[in-house]
């Protein structure tokens, strides 16, 4: 299995090639605000590999929630590959991604979301090793966020952003927080492949980011409202 993976949800972007359960990939810093970066490193990536886009088996692009810049960006470089290529897409959220950088059975994944809110997601672990959601991706306030009972390894940047709502109110339930970990295109790699094995594909046209929160400015009134500045 041969598949592209791109990763821009946050400002650390990366891309990556699997081959054969092997891996290459490259770091983008400020990949939602550089296309040009992200097509340069992936030509050296397939060109490292001895690859054309022609003799990938799929695209995956890590769909989001995240960065709207970043997203929209992975979104239209793996549907313009895809396209060129005859390939078609995954589209595997980047959520899932970073739960699948964890090895405990119950992972809980939080990012600063900006705007005073966070995304996070519930998973469990399948018998494969794959993340299975037990919550749909959601955006809210982090002290409104409660875990269901038991014990859970964190991830995320939510929980650096917000310790006191976060890590601190829930330390009950959480036996581990990895608050260094960002999503990355590896895992995006991975998880493309069981879906491309699965024949869970999308014609390119059809592949679009996972947003979550539409709403991406808040007026004066609610900036300060949240504690924000005029």
């Amino acid at each position: 299995m041969k598949i592209l993976a791109i990763e821009a949800s946050s400002e650390q972007g990366s891309v990556a090639l699997l081959v054969d359960g092997a891996i290459l990939s490259r770091r983008i810093d400020g990949a939602a605000n550089h296309s040009e970066s992200v097509l340069r490193d992936i030509a050296a990536l397939l060109s490292e590999a001895g690859l054309t886009a022609g003799q990938l088996d799929a695209v995956a692009f890590g769909a989001g929630p995240g960065a709207f810049t970043g997203l929209r960006l992975a979104c239209g470089v793996a549907q313009g590959l895809a396209l060129g290529a005859g390939l078609g897409v995954a589209t595997v959220g980047s959520l899932d991604a970073l739960a699948l950088q964890a090895s405990a059975p119950r992972v809980f994944v939080a990012t600063d979301a900006r705007m005073g809110e966070v995304y996070h997601a519930a998973y469990v672990r399948d018998e494969d090793g794959t993340p299975r959601p037990v919550s749909a991706p959601r955006c809210d306030a982090p002290e409104n966020i409660e875990l269901l009972e038991g014990h859970w390894t964190a991830i995320g940047s939510a929980f650096a952003v917000w310790p006191d709502a976060l890590r601190h109110r829930l330390a009950m339930f959480i036996d581990d927080c990895r608050d260094d970990l960002v999503a990355r295109a590896d895992e995006v790699a991975v998880l493309g492949a069981r879906m491309a094995l699965s024949s869970r594909l999308l014609p390119p046209e059809q592949a679009a980011p996972l947003y979550v929160r539409d709403k991406v400015a808040l007026t004066t009134a609610e900036r300060l409202a949240r504690g924000g500045r005029a």
